[in-house]
């Protein structure tokens, strides 16, 4: 398989001879509003044209629809014809933007021979999480391939505990920005819990991601590197590309 990052959640997925794009946001540097009243966002602008990342991709998964995820830079942008899957609470929300080929996925869905599984996110806590509201991760398997969990943006839960624990995927995609909302409620993992994971699977590839790109993160690469090397962590288990970096993990 091959990971691309492209910036913050915004992946390409190359697995199971399907080129998947994941959580598309286009939006150019500082034309966004800030989430933590310190910036516009996004902070950094995308590192690889809009053609470029759209190159060879046959499907687009949408974990939700907050607009650092799904901006209205690539609502405007992307072909209405590329099928689009998503949570099933915001598949006519989709529809309204003009995607025609809108695929809701209630608990597994195949794409090829690629099966897609949507996990629960746990997007902060009390009422943050309900202001959040619902959020998915997804759950990868094909013939040949790693087994690939990406959580999306969540907390480290008991749901996502079980997920690790029962799955004991290969590699794990973790948005690790440790960002905070309201009150300084956390809403996504941060150092600790990134740690956490890796410990929890040590033979697993944890790929750090989610950093660096949005004003409400409280974790860098930097200071997760950091964090990392002080738990003694290995940096070929925890990788934390660069924007625009691509991975071939086996």
């Amino acid at each position: 398989m091959k990971l691309t990052l492209i910036r913050s959640a915004t992946l390409k997925l190359e697995y199971g001879s399907r080129c998947i794009l994941i959580d598309p946001a286009f939006s150019d540097k500082l034309t966004g509003p800030s989430f933590a009243g310190k910036s516009k966002n996004p902070l950094i602008d995308l590192p690889l044209s809009k053609e470029a990342i759209l190159k060879d991709v046959d499907a687009i998964i949408v974990s939700h629809i907050h607009s650092d995820h799904f901006d209205k830079a690539a609502q405007e942008y992307l072909d209405k014809s590329l099928p689009i899957l998503c949570q099933p609470n915001e598949e006519e929300s989709i529809r309204a933007m003009g995607f025609a080929d809108v695929r809701p996925v209630a608990k597994r869905y195949r794409l090829g021979e690629v099966e897609i599984t949507r996990t629960y996110a746990k997007h902060g806590s009390g009422s943050v999480q309900e202001e959040m509201g619902e959020a998915s991760g997804f759950l990868f398997k094909a013939p040949g391939e790693p087994v690939v969990y990406w959580p999306g943006d969540t907390v480290l839960c008991d749901q996502v505990r079980s997920v690790l624990a029962s799955e004991k995927p290969a590699v794990v995609i973790t948005h690790s920005a440790g960002a905070v909302w309201g009150d300084g409620v956390k809403i996504l993992f941060d150092e600790v819990e990134t740690a956490e994971i890796c410990q929890a699977l040590p033979s697993s590839t944890v790929v750090a991601v989610h950093l660096d790109s949005y004003d409400h993160g409280t974790v860098s690469r930097e200071s997760l590197r950091a964090y990392a090397s002080s738990r003694g962590l290995d940096e070929a288990q925890l990788r934390i590309p660069a924007d625009g970096e691509t991975l071939i993990l086996e």
